[in-house]
């Protein structure tokens, strides 16, 4: 009998299982959904998407001057390189609680409306306590939207899981290498005002508000006027007819923990990568434009590789063989790091671009781990607010060992030594498993 790929598999579950509280999102507002209303939300996913790094990776390529300008320490520096970290663990296991109460759509709306008032406000603050709150209120509405999106994805497009989270993963690619390859530039062009150079990714995230406007008004099935009940499934247990879905004892499930750590160390290599790559390579002597290309070519990989990675993942019963591959990619490329910064930095720069396409495979195996989509909904709430969590003291202790030992040395070192780690972790998330057969027993 010819194989389902993972994506279909366990979408096919999710559908027979589905039940108003199994998700943080409603039903389609319509059966069947308006096709309009079908490609404005594709528009909003990938607006948001783009908008869900530039804060990080244009404050990563104007670091220095940052610096400068507000007098910060290296210490401090790092504080801020972990507060995305810091910010994604605390406001995201917020956002399907948010979305229950007032819908994904507002929550999302509001999240683009939060990433663009604190990217226009934080350049002009003064001072470094205000630069780090009004980078925390575009933080936080990254860190909402970020959750949601992924469940987003495979509550209107249940056919379409893999092609839409490669769309989805892709447009974050983007948006993320974008920042880092044109912060520079045009804070150049805007006469090398950095203010002026951060400030311009306001406009982006204000677009991206637009499209989730229509959405707004849409609540959960419970709460929603109108919004029709989806047809029970026979064979659905007399629990999740009456509409109340099990929660899982997600804690018990060593895969579930496993995917935590796993996301979380991949987390700590990719906001130690936006937030102190570009740096490496000006210390090592590369122009600051340059270095922010450098940075840009690590993210940009990302793009196809995150339309092709959720592809191939979901075809493998088990996906250690591509965390492996990631894992040794990036050993190299911190070696070369290490060993000549700036003779081989292209060649440094597509490798760890490679190893950070880690994040697309831990969204990936979310949705792979569990069969039905409330398990997904918990799951990618406890993997991504627990692995953000754990991802905190890494930038921070980057920036502290640099600011104490005078050089990368042992900065370098630290990122390889924690992709040993990632991998043992990876290999055991990737088994052919499911957080709810574990919870169960």
């Amino acid at each position: 009998m010819t194989r389902m790929t993972g994506d279909e598999t366990r979408t096919a579950a999710s559908a027979a299982a589905r039940t108003p509280s199994a998700s943080v999102l409603p039903e389609h507002p319509g059966a069947p959904a308006r096709a309009w209303r079908k490609r404005l939300l594709v528009v909003g996913i990938v607006l948001a998407a783009l908008n869900l790094r530039p804060a990080i990776t244009s404050f990563g390529a104007l670091l220095e001057e940052v610096r400068d300008g507000l007098g910060m320490s290296g210490s401090v520096a790092g504080l801020l390189t972990s507060l995305p970290a810091l910010c994604f663990a605390v406001f995201g296991v917020t956002a399907p609680r948010l979305a229950r109460r007032f819908g994904p759509g507002a929550v999302v709306c509001a999240g683009m409306a939060a990433i663009a008032t604190g990217l226009l406000v934080r350049p002009f603050v003064g001072s470094t306590a205000a630069f780090l709150l009004t980078s925390g209120l575009a933080l936080a509405g990254i860190a909402v939207s970020n959750v949601l999106m992924p469940v987003i994805v495979k509550r209107w497009f249940p056919d379409r899981v893999g092609s839409m989270t490669g769309l989805y993963s892709m447009a974050l690619a983007l948006g993320t290498a974008s920042a880092a390859a044109v912060t520079v530039p045009v804070t150049n062009a805007l006469g090398g005002d950095w203010q002026a150079g951060l400030a311009v990714w306001a406009a982006l995230a204000a677009a991206a508000v637009l499209p989730w406007l229509p959405f707004v008004r849409e609540r959960g099935a419970t709460s929603g006027k109108g919004a029709p009940k989806p047809p029970q499934r026979d064979g659905q247990a007399q629990g999740e007819s009456a509409g109340q879905a099990p929660v899982l004892r997600i804690t018990r499930s060593r895969t579930a923990w496993a995917l935590a750590v796993f996301f979380g160390l991949q987390a700590t290599a990719a906001y130690i990568t936006m937030g102190w790559m570009a740096q490496i390579f000006r210390d090592a002597g590369v122009p600051a434009g340059r270095a922010g290309l450098l940075l840009a070519v690590t993210m940009v990989m990302g793009v196809p590789l995150a339309f092709v990675i959720p592809r191939l993942a979901a075809r493998l019963p088990r996906q250690g063989p591509i965390v492996l591959a990631l894992g040794v990619s990036g050993l190299i490329g911190y070696a070369g790091l290490y060993f000549a910064p700036a003779a081989g930095a292209w060649a440094w720069a597509v490798l760890l671009g490679v190893a950070n396409c880690a994040f697309p495979l831990a969204l990936t195996m979310v949705g792979m781990r569990a069969r039905t989509g409330g398990g997904v909904a918990q799951l990618s709430a406890f993997a991504q607010s627990t692995g953000y969590l754990l991802s905190i003291p890494g930038p921070l202790l980057v920036g502290v060992l640099y600011q104490h030992s005078g050089g990368w040395g042992l900065p370098i070192a630290l990122m390889a030594g924690l992709l040993v780690p990632q991998m043992i972790v990876g290999v055991l998330a990737g088994r052919d498993r499911t957080v709810e057969d574990e919870a169960a027993g």
